[in-house]
């Protein structure tokens, strides 16, 4: 798990994006009627040139990922999270990792639903700045189980953070993340963005007794670090979050705590030392109803349910 440290920390870089074309090559054309295909030739050049222009500013906004919205917690980040179907006077939602739950990490297989909590989260503004605190008043669900998040029921709506913070919440994807997508993970601990791709997906996630199902690897430029658990991972094409950053293998060892391993679907197992992952949140929304009410047993909901509901 991605345990908080101290230590200083380097500036964040964004790379920018490169952009290459070809020019067609224009056909003869006869004397009388060159300044037409020149003047046409330079028409099309401020069309493509136009489109280029278009194009990175497209780009340039969708890597545009601030703070606005994640929170930091006294030991890991997170954020405030609206479902698809949540509505401004539902209370709002924060979401973390579930090993970041202050009562302590869950056990392999437990799940905890609607415990109280008093929890206290520091709002950021886009500038990482402390727009305000909001406070939990009950664990609407965590589990270490195939997943690892923590959410947080807070007693302010989203209309009234909006309205006393200036913040919105960050809204959970319900597609599954793409390979290669370009994405965001954001540090309300640290204040600090990590910008890198998805590398791919890992069928099992194996670190100590837990275990997690389909989780997401990072290609290497997001060196996270403890205090990073619980941050948002932004899909920048969209701007909505789609995975939940939990840890990294960070000695080189095999399936130990802080060193996890990848096992495929033939149990073969793998170690990526200094490789960093994240749970899929994707399925989360499925979960929640009107009012952003807890429902483990709507349809599609397939987050694991406490021991006494199973099935």
């Amino acid at each position: 798990m991605n345990r908080p440290l101290v230590g200083t920390l380097a500036t964040a870089v964004l790379g920018a994006a490169a952009l290459t074309g070809t020019v067609g090559t224009a056909h003869a054309a006869p004397q009388h009627g060159a300044q037409h295909i020149k003047q046409q030739n330079a028409e099309q050049q401020h069309v493509k040139q136009q489109g280029l222009t278009r194009q990175l500013t497209q780009r340039h906004k969708a890597k545009a990922v601030d703070f606005a919205g994640t929170v930091a917690l006294s030991n890991c980040s997170g954020s405030v999270v609206r479902m698809p179907t949540s509505q401004p006077n539902d209370p709002a939602l924060v979401m973390t990792n579930g090993h970041c739950l202050e009562s302590g990490m869950p056990d392999p297989g437990e799940v905890i639903v609607d415990q109280p909590s008093s929890r206290s989260f520091t709002l950021l503004n886009k500038s990482a700045g402390r727009a305000g605190t909001i406070r939990a008043n009950k664990v609407a669900y965590a589990t270490m189980t195939d997943t690892d998040v923590t959410i947080y029921q807070t007693s302010s709506t989203y209309a009234q953070i909006e309205q006393k913070y200036g913040i919105k919440p960050l809204e959970l994807a319900t597609d599954h993340p793409a390979k290669g997508a370009a994405i965001s993970v954001v540090s309300g601990y640290w204040k600090k963005i990590y910008s890198c791709n998805i590398d791919g997906f890992v069928p099992t996630l194996k670190e100590g007794d837990w275990s997690w199902k389909d989780s997401v690897r990072y290609t290497p430029q997001c060196k996270t670090i403890g205090g990073t658990s619980g941050s948002p991972v932004i899909d920048t094409a969209t701007g909505k979050v789609t995975a939940i950053n939990n840890t990294g293998n960070e000695d080189g060892e095999k399936c130990t705590v802080n060193n996890p391993c990848e096992v495929d679907e033939n149990g073969n197992v793998t170690v990526h030392k200094g490789i960093n992952y994240a749970e899929e949140t994707y399925g989360i929304p499925k979960c929640f109803g009107a009012g952003n009410k807890l429902d483990l047993s709507a349809a599609g909901c397939t987050l694991p349910k406490p021991a006494a509901t199973r099935r």
